[in-house]
């Protein structure tokens, strides 16, 4: 039983081995009919001419063979039309109701199949043959009848044709000692003293056979050399054809990696050379275009980095001045107070702006760097939610800050805290702008390769295709918003910059009426991989309602002032247990 058992593991490995390489072959063999166009156009090509092949060599065949079945039925009938004379001669003697019938029969047969000139017709027009003669009309058992010749051989279908009077012929397979051969039988009354006896002539058709073998064996092996021929001549004619467009494939990949020198060879007057040229012509169109918009986009640049720091000089004197009317403001009358009090506020969003072009000209210029150190994840969130509370409070947006299980020591990374603080306030700020009052929720999120981050609030949200455009610069959903945190509309795009500067990535989602979430994924150490993203976007997973979290929630005790369960008026919020749920 156990010989057994082991037997039938072995087999059922052996079949599940031969079963995944076989799918690993068609997986390969499906990968590289999608990749060339040549295999495909080789392979169609060879399968139709096959179709072709096999339908016009059954055609030939079938002519053939009914050609030399036609001339064989032509000469056997010519031949007993030249051996009834001659037999008819030899049975007029013959009395059928005598007892030595079957011997008579017999020397009759001997000196037809001897006679010269039935020989010699016998040879020349439709070869060998072997007569049977019968009386099938005699009185008598069908088994008992008078007959010379391998009477047996002879259909019973024939016979009863030729007995009532009639020529006729049939194609019969008859077995011989060498094996079975194919014979064509005529059967024809012939007459002797008193009635007419039964004459079949049994004529091999070996050669007719040995004919057709040779013609399918043509047939084949032409067929198989044309098919080659035909694959050949495909696969050079389509390699004439792909090969230029191969080309276009991968000079257009190296012009689309910034080679944009590369270009086609032009050979000939004909269409690929015509396309070829077009070719060319396009790629000098677009690396002069392209050039144009490098020198555009430099002095853009030149121009945003060098207006704004020309500006930061009379800023800074402007500042100091209106930091004197603004401390002296209680001296002023109403309105010339309330002027100073808008005076500052506005030059702090002037200097948010020049500070944020400033930091877009150091991007695109591509010397921006990264302090990297080791940095506490959670704490550095909430020191930017903390900055950001004030003005929360005004709007009535509750802040909730909800660490995992795992705690705060998995979330520490490898990242330039002041970019990543960056990031958080701009993404918490955004989220306060378009809470209308609801509640903002921050999330963590891990694995070994990297960390996640998810800002969600249950405002407004977005419609369909702004989350593609919200890090668009000076881009705003509504620009008639009442927007609390003084926003230059940079903020989202440098967050984006930051943290691709880290390696990471920076995404929106967002359905109107159900709010938008933000998601920033940075790796452990500054430009590492990951393959999967700790968090999901809503899109994919829900977060858990609001009510819910409330419920759930576990406030960090200040001063003794509060236990567990309890939630506090000060101080982010903070959860420990998971409150992510599947769809």
């Amino acid at each position: 039983m156990n010989v057994w058992t082991r037997r039938s593991r072995w087999v059922r490995r052996l079949v599940s081995r031969v079963q995944e390489e076989l799918r690993d072959r068609w997986r390969r063999f499906e990968a590289l009919w999608r990749r060339s166009m040549q295999l495909r156009v080789v392979v169609s090509t060879l399968a139709l001419s096959l179709a072709v092949v096999i339908v016009l060599g059954m055609v030939l065949q079938w002519q053939i063979t009914a050609q030399l079945l036609s001339s064989k039925e032509d000469a056997a009938l010519t031949q007993v039309e030249t051996s009834l004379p001659i037999l008819e001669r030899e049975l007029t003697a013959v009395d059928p109701n005598s007892d030595s019938i079957d011997e008579q029969l017999a020397a009759a047969l001997n000196r037809l199949t001897t006679s010269s000139s039935g020989q010699s017709k016998a040879e020349t027009v439709a070869g060998a043959f072997t007569p049977v003669l019968v009386d099938g009309l005699a009185p008598v058992e069908r088994h008992d009848q008078p007959s010379a010749g391998p009477v047996e051989d002879v259909p019973e279908d024939l016979r009863l044709f030729a007995e009532r009077g009639q020529l006729a012929t049939k194609i019969h397979t008859v077995t011989r000692e060498s094996g079975p051969i194919t014979m064509l039988i005529v059967g024809t009354p012939v007459g002797s003293a008193t009635r007419s006896l039964q004459l079949y002539m049994m004529f091999p058709l070996s050669a007719e056979q040995d004919t057709l073998q040779v013609v399918q064996q043509t047939l084949l092996i032409s067929g198989a050399v044309l098919l080659v021929l035909l694959g050949l001549i495909t696969n050079l004619v389509t390699r004439q054809i792909v090969r230029p467009v191969r080309q276009a494939a991968q000079i257009a990949e190296q012009l689309s990696e910034g080679d944009l020198d590369k270009r086609m060879r032009v050979i000939g007057e004909d269409d690929v050379a015509r396309l070829a040229e077009s070719f060319n012509e396009m790629a000098d169109s677009l690396k002069q275009q392209i050039t144009q918009l490098e020198e555009f986009g430099q002095l853009q640049r030149r121009f945003t980095s060098d207006v704004s720091h020309e500006l930061r000089t009379p800023l800074t004197t402007v500042r100091m001045a209106a930091d004197v009317l603004h401390a002296s403001r209680e001296q002023f009358p109403p309105g010339l107070s309330r002027s100073t009090e808008l005076l500052v506020d506005e030059l702090d969003r002037f200097e948010l702006l020049l500070a944020d072009l400033l930091e877009i000209s150091r991007l695109d210029a591509g010397v921006a760097d990264l302090s990297a150190e080791q940095v506490d994840l959670v704490e550095l969130v909430e020191r930017s939610v903390e900055a950001l509370r004030p003005i929360a409070d005004e709007g009535g947006v509750e802040l909730r800050v909800i660490v995992p299980a795992c705690g705060a020591a998995e979330l520490d990374i490898v990242a330039d805290a002041r970019r990543v603080e960056r990031i958080m306030r701009n993404l918490v700020a955004n989220a306060i702008d378009h809470a209308e009052g609801g509640p903002v929720e921050i999330r963590f999120g891990s694995n070994e390769q990297a960390v996640a981050v998810t800002v969600r609030d249950y405002g407004v949200g977005l419609r369909s295709g702004e989350a593609e455009l919200v890090f668009t610069r000076f881009w705003r959903a509504d620009p008639s918003r009442n927007r609390r945190t003084g926003g230059t509309g940079l903020g989202l795009s440098i967050s984006q910059e930051d943290a691709r500067l880290h390696g990471g990535a920076l995404d929106a989602w967002g359905e109107p009426g159900e709010g938008s979430c933000f998601r920033v994924t940075l790796p452990r150490h500054p430009g590492g991989e990951f393959d999967s993203n700790p968090l999901p976007l809503p899109g994919t997973r829900r977060i858990a309602a609001p009510e819910a979290l409330l419920a759930a929630s576990v406030e960090r005790p200040q001063d003794g002032e509060a236990g567990e369960g309890e939630i506090q008026d000060r101080g982010p919020a903070r959860l420990s247990e998971n409150t992510w749920e599947d769809e």
